[in-house]
């Protein structure tokens, strides 16, 4: 995953696309990575538009989590955004912190 992530970065891009990057990862190798995908993404100042299944995930690492859902026989549309208003860099046990708890319920209820 960190040789993925450096090709991606090596160009410099103003904008990084991951699509379930810790899909295949343990819990414990997934948590390690959203350390140091945060890391890198301080260092490298780029945006990254990350799309997940995972509420927990989403709600960590980022700023704003929008939920996308499905229109009857369309395409998918915003079914809401919510702000993550918990300071960088965020680790694992922040999970616990009452913004974090409050940003996850938040997405929730709009699935």
């Amino acid at each position: 995953m960190r040789v993925s992530l450096a090709r991606a970065l090596v160009t410099q891009p103003a904008l990084l696309l991951m699509d379930e990057p810790f899909g295949a990862l343990d819990a414990l190798t997934r948590r390690e990575a959203w350390a140091v995908v945060q890391q890198v993404w301080a260092a490298a100042g780029a945006t990254v538009l990350l799309v997940t299944h995972d509420i927990d995930e989403a709600v960590l690492l980022a700023d704003r989590v929008v939920v996308l859902g499905r229109a009857p026989g369309g395409p998918a549309r915003i079914g809401g955004a919510v702000p993550v208003l918990r300071p960088r860099p965020r680790q694992a046990q922040d999970r616990f912190s009452p913004q974090i708890a409050q940003a996850v319920a938040d997405v929730e209820a709009l699935l």
